[in-house]
């Protein structure tokens, strides 16, 4: 389900980090994405978006209004865009593509390590040089402990996965023998 939402959300991400890049407006939509992803995303009103018995119109004009001046003219269409094509859903995940979109192309890549267990700094040093190397700009890392992990790590840069964990490597073996 998380993929199918990230599928119908990355052409509707891609097509206003282009808009927000053409006009030199990259703050104003990432701040204008934040607002409607957190407003959209409120339980009270996910439940009105996700309710057929609502009209769409009236949805789009309750977000209009909690969001007020805090949302300009453009990501205003924007939102009856998304609106009429029933993708009210999907504004958290196009915000969070939209950030993705916009730290790739200041050069920095956001990883997330896990790791069965605690790095050290030595080993969190040399992960992150190999990983700017690899990513060719900075790398902003976040880590994680995960016991499930068993052993060694697991690396995640956007769609990008590199499982060198105990329990990745398991899970190959399996598959491997089912066939």
């Amino acid at each position: 389900m998380a993929g199918d939402i990230t599928t119908i959300a990355r052409p509707y991400a891609e097509a206003v980090f282009e808009r927000a890049k053409e006009t030199g407006q990259i703050d104003a939509w990432s701040q204008a994405l934040e607002l409607l992803a957190a407003v959209t995303a409120d339980a009270n009103l996910a439940a009105q978006i996700g309710n057929p018995n609502i009209p769409r119109e009236r949805v789009l004009e309750i977000i209009l209004e909690v969001c007020g001046e805090g949302l300009h003219a453009e990501a205003a269409n924007f939102l009856r865009l998304l609106s009429r094509n029933a993708r009210l859903t999907a504004m958290p995940e196009i915000a969070r593509l939209f950030e993705v979109s916009r730290t790739a192309d200041q050069g920095v890549s956001h990883v997330l390590i896990r790791s069965a267990f605690d790095l050290g700094d030595d080993e969190l040093e040399s992960l992150s040089a190999a990983l700017t190397k690899r990513f060719g700009g900075q790398v902003d890392l976040t880590v994680e402990t995960d016991s499930a992990l068993i052993g060694g790590i697991e690396i995640r840069a956007g769609d990008l996965v590199i499982d060198d964990s105990v329990r990745g490597k398991i899970k190959q073996l399996a598959h491997a023998l089912q066939f």
